[in-house]
Order: C-alpha cells, then structure tokens, then sequence
C-alpha cells in the first residue's frame, strides 16, 4: 500500500493524550490515527455492520425447520428408483 505524509494541526493536549495512548499500545502515533481513521471509514461505508451481522447469522446458524431433527437418512435421499 503507498502511503502519503500528511499535516495535521491538533490541539496539544490531544496529541500528548494520544501519543501516550499509542505507548501504551506499543504502537506509533501514525499507526493509531491510521486505525482510527479506518475504522470511522468501514463504519460509515457500514461494512462493519454487514460483517457483524453476517458473523451472527453464522454464528446462529438457519432454521431449516427441522428443529434439529432430520427424518431421512442419506441413503433414502440418494436412492435410485
């Protein structure tokens, strides 16, 4: 991925908060702005949500409306008249 240098004008106080902040998460300052301005990016092209959503539905599985009981076995499906 190319990458392009770019000037921002922050309060002080804010950027001594989050250079500590990226301390703690032993990363840099770019890497934390980085990942925020990501995540504000997936959020609002909402591909977080569909993401979640279709991590849950697996998660959950489908209701085939078996209720978990299936009345055939493979043989009886597959057989040949």
């Amino acid at each position: 991925m190319q990458r392009q240098n770019v000037t921002l004008a922050l309060p002080q106080n804010l950027i001594k908060q989050a250079k500590h902040l990226a301390a703690s998460r032993h990363t840099s300052l770019s890497e934390l702005m980085r990942e925020s301005l990501q995540e504000r990016v997936e959020d609002a092209s909402g591909y977080r949500s569909a993401m979640e959503r279709q991590l849950r539905m697996m998660q959950n599985g489908f209701d085939l409306g078996t209720n978990g009981n299936i009345s055939t076995c493979r043989d009886e499906i597959h057989e040949r008249r």
